[in-house]
């Protein structure tokens, strides 16, 4: 039962698998409204199993609040993609396959989320960016997507190598790639050259994963090339994928290399954030504004890793969660717009430009509200999601003695204010350039949903924080 999530996207994906073989056409639509069922399910049993702990398979799995936590992440995203792909994919010939890598994306996730061991946290890695390679490059005929996932499959590669690279060092220097057995084994590590040469690796295997710069070549014009329904998948799923697996490395496996690595996520994360921010500012297309936004909010996450205190770590997996509701919901946001746009005229080539978001307000109320929502909440108003979470770690960070990190997170913050307020600007005070359009239902459910989730975390932030609590006490088990 304690791998029920799994098994029933498992049987999910295998049973879409094979009904998009004996159906055509329209009614291939059934497959989206099956696929999100099985996501609900999934999440129903992961919140049924939240507080249980348990090892498995040699202990190569676990089953904790941390792993728990982070499964709810990726079924809340792939639920909400798995709605607003159900107009996206209409009248696909291929929404089979759409929904089966999108449903195996997310247990190659799940599974590194459990991963205790570091060649199944690998294979995890792998499972999870097989699919999505495959989903970047959905719109075979359009070549923004093809190149999308030519360019995310050869950076992917290149971090996956790079990854294999220093599990094999600390493999060798240690004996063992069990993450609880590497911390017991650190002396060995910290007394060979082997020990920094592997960190290096792995932070920059890492680095690629999450899109810390200056290993986030790949994610801009991958999540501008993709379609937006997977370009949400990706920046709000995917990447906490990264965070995950970096938190348990890390922090369980190579703290006796902590002085190190510490000191490498701190500049990491004051650079990518600024980076992402001031790249932003200049960005036409909402979706690589997007984008270079994801940067910046990993830069944030990033800081729980320097501080490294309980309240800390709440902050940055806390924040993970009002990530995932806040991105998936604008890049859905954007989806829908790009629909309008294209549907109006399907011969314009970039369907994301700031012109298409022109009196959005009045052209498309629901998904314009919607959008400003989350915006706000990316950048840190309250009361949302965004501000909740920026306010647990920044103020853990300044707590903590840091208060140079938390001075340049808060300006950045400042800073991202512009680029999302443009937004607002072109959807509120511009002249709408058409009539009012009917807004696709599924788009507009999945908006509903991801506005809800933002401000029931910012509104009534009690439980989530609770939850993320118990999440950090994984990590640091006597520190709480």
């Amino acid at each position: 039962m304690l791998l029920a999530p799994e098994i029933t996207l498992l049987v999910t994906g295998l049973a879409i698998v094979l009904m998009g073989l004996f159906l055509s056409g329209q009614s291939k639509k059934i497959l989206g409204y099956i696929a999100t069922l099985g996501c609900l399910v999934a999440l129903l049993f992961t919140l049924n199993s939240f507080g249980t702990t348990a090892v498995m398979f040699s202990n190569s799995l676990s089953i904790d609040a941390l792993s728990q936590f982070f499964k709810l992440v990726f079924l809340t995203v792939a639920t909400l993609v798995s709605i607003a792909a159900i107009k996206y994919t209409d009248g696909n010939g291929n929404t089979d396959e759409f929904y089966a890598l999108t449903l195996f994306a997310t247990i190659g996730m799940m599974m590194v989320a459990s991963a205790n061991d570091l060649m199944v946290l690998f294979v995890a890695f792998e499972l999870a960016s097989l699919a999505t390679y495959g989903l970047a490059g959905f719109e075979k005929k359009n070549p923004a997507s093809t190149e999308a996932a030519m360019k995310y499959f050869i950076i992917g590669s290149l971090s996956a190598a790079l990854l294999l690279l220093g599990i094999g060092y600390v493999y060798g220097t240690t004996g063992t790639t069990n993450i609880e057995a590497i911390a017991q084994n650190m002396g060995l590590l910290t007394s060979s050259p082997m020990g920094i040469l592997s960190l290096v690796l792995l932070i920059a295997g890492f680095g690629f994963k999450i899109a810390l710069v200056p290993f986030h070549m790949w994610a801009p014009d991958t999540y501008q090339g993709a379609p937006s329904v997977v370009s949400a998948l990706l920046a709000a799923g995917s990447k906490k994928m990264g965070f995950v697996a970096a938190f348990k490395v890390f922090i369980t496996g190579l703290i006796a290399l902590q002085a190190d690595w510490q000191m490498a996520f701190a500049i990491l994360a004051v650079i990518t954030m600024t980076y992402g921010n001031i790249v932003a500012l200049s960005q036409t297309s909402v979706k690589r504004m997007l984008a270079y936004s994801s940067l910046a909010q990993a830069g944030y996450i990033t800081m729980a890793l320097v501080v490294m205190t309980p309240m800390a770590l709440t902050g940055g997996i806390l924040y993970a969660l009002s990530h995932g509701f806040m991105k998936a919901g604008a890049f859905i946001a954007t989806a829908a717009v790009v629909y309008m746009a294209t549907s109006e005229n399907k011969d314009i080539l970039k369907a994301d430009h700031l012109d298409s978001f022109k009196g959005l307000g009045k052209r498309m109320p629901i998904t314009a509200l919607s959008l400003t929502v989350f915006v706000l909440a990316l950048s840190g108003i309250p009361p949302t999601a965004g501000f909740m979470s920026k306010f647990v770690l920044f103020s853990s960070t300044i707590e903590s003695g840091l208060v140079w990190l938390a001075v340049i997170a808060i300006l950045n913050s400042a800073l991202s204010l512009y680029y999302y307020a443009r937004v607002v600007r072109y959807m509120y005070a511009m002249p709408a350039e058409g009539e009012k359009v009917s807004e696709p239902i599924p788009y507009v459910v999945a908006l509903l949903v991801a506005v809800a989730g933002v401000l029931a975390i910012g509104i009534w932030p009690e439980p989530f924080v609770n939850m993320a609590m118990e999440a950090a006490k994984v990590l640091i088990p006597g520190g709480m």
